[in-house]
């Protein structure tokens, strides 16, 4: 069964066929960093690291970009209100926002560009723009004039004819669900960044840059573009009214949106206390591993209700899944030469691949590993693991977590004062001192370790 993936842009599941054989230029949306990323931002950041990942284990090699948005109205006002440079401003978030990344064992993509870095390649579109008549000038400023491409509403299925007013927009967003004509390039203003262009002194709006980076990168037509449902409309339709009605190409192939993300069943806001950064989550000491399993788990294409209780039911199922990894590590091992778990593994990774092959269905997809854990688990009481089994279970658990990426990469190697608290813990169970034994596991557990009493002896491990 080959990959395939729900297109908005036809409203259909498709077979997923690259423009260049084994090789797939993937473009994201990216931060606006004029603040701390929100747990909503990284459901669909995670939901791309899923596809990423699965991509790669089929085979693919992968050409990724993201863009960084660090010029628009909002990064522009938030380094006024700071009353430092608007570099010196979106430096922090940037910083901020990679830090969050790897927390969260989010793959870097290969390429970063940044808005402002970029100023040239969206001058030169737009110019294009100009000279074909698409776009025009007015008041200082250019627009592009959405009656002269008449493809415009095909990716979010409006009805220009009906929802055109006809009015322009200045800001980077629209107020309301209809289509006007879009800022390309904005007028001067005192005390706001601005570049020199044929066409006059200014700045971009906040659509040209996704067409101009995106282009630069992986070409005048690519594979996929992925974002929030919120992108559909006004951003992603501007950018392919931009980059087809410039270069007369297809833009993009496969267009892939994640649903929104709920807190406690309703929209996240500050004004209701249920507005979540990844930086406040990890500040109360919830796992990162936890909050991104709970942010993968549920197919991207359906709405996520995200809760604290959540979190914790995430870090229960990552940590059967750890603690079977080291229970396999640490069983006693029959004599025979071959393995019982063959099958059951050949089972469970089609199972797998099958699920994530339909539209990465990750919800289905966990469903063969945790029944894989369970038969495992009855082998492993029977003593039936041969070494066999041991080194194909362990290989595939690695195969599937580079997919899934939620366990932790940690050392196993135990601190020394770790383990010598361990065996003076050890000592105290024998002398029955249970109360210093306790006291031990609790001053043990404020290090970051985890220490469990097995029938094969006292394990220990982080937390």
């Amino acid at each position: 069964m080959g990959l395939k993936l729900y297109n908005t842009l036809t409203a259909k599941k498709e077979k997923f066929i690259p423009c260049k054989k084994g090789h797939v230029c993937m473009y994201t949306c990216g931060p606006t960093v004029y603040d701390y990323a929100h747990i909503g931002n990284f459901r669909a950041y995670i939901f791309e690291d899923l596809l990423r990942r699965y991509l790669k284990y089929k085979g693919y090699s992968v050409l990724h970009v993201m863009n960084v948005t660090d010029i628009d109205d909002k990064t522009i006002n938030g380094a006024s209100e700071a009353g430092v440079s608007l570099n010196e401003y979106t430096q922090k978030y940037i910083e901020a926002f990679f830090e969050d990344l790897d927390a969260l064992k989010i793959e870097r993509a290969e390429h970063y560009p940044r808005a402002t870095e970029h100023i040239k390649e969206m001058i030169d579109l737009i110019q294009v723009l100009l000279d074909k008549g698409i776009a025009y000038e007015s008041d200082g400023a250019i627009y592009y004039k959405i009656e002269k491409f008449s493809a415009y509403g095909k990716l979010s299925k409006k009805d220009i004819d009906k929802n055109i007013i006809g009015a322009r927009v200045d800001h980077d967003e629209y107020e309301r669900d209809d289509a006007r004509d879009f800022v390309l390039w904005k007028k001067h203003k005192d005390g706001e960044p601005s570049w020199e262009a044929p066409f006059g002194k200014g700045r971009p709006g906040w659509h040209i840059e996704c067409s101009a980076m995106s282009m630069k990168y992986l070409g005048e037509t690519f594979d996929i573009h992925t974002g929030g449902e919120d992108n559909i409309f006004p951003h992603h339709e501007n950018e392919i009214a931009q980059s087809e009605g410039a270069t007369g190409k297809q833009f993009v192939k496969y267009w892939l949106h994640c649903k929104f993300l709920l807190v406690n069943n309703e929209k996240m806001a500050k004004s209701k206390g249920n507005f979540y950064t990844l930086r406040g989550l990890l500040d109360k000491d919830y796992s990162p591993m936890a909050i991104r399993y709970l942010l993968l788990s549920h197919n991207y294409r359906q709405p996520l209700n995200f809760t604290l209780e959540g979190i914790e039911q995430a870090q229960a199922s990552i940590n059967r899944i750890r603690d079977f990894i080291q229970r396999v590590k640490e069983c006693r091992l029959s004599d025979i030469g071959y393995g019982c778990c063959s099958v059951p593994i050949r089972d469970a990774r089609k199972a797998f691949e099958d699920a994530l092959n339909d539209d990465l269905n990750i919800a289905q997809a966990i469903v063969p590993i945790l029944g894989l854990i369970s038969f495992v688990n009855r082998e492993i009481e029977a003593q039936t693991i041969s070494q066999v089994d041991k080194e194909e279970l362990l290989s595939f658990f690695d195969a599937i977590d580079s997919v899934l990426g939620i366990l932790p990469d940690t050392d196993d190697t135990v601190p020394t004062e770790i383990q010598t608290l361990a065996d003076e813990r050890q000592k105290a169970r024998k002398k029955k001192d249970f109360a210093k034994a306790d006291e031990i596991r609790e001053k043990i557990d404020s290090l970051g370790w985890v220490i469990e009493d097995t029938p094969q002896g006292a394990r220990i491990k982080k937390k």
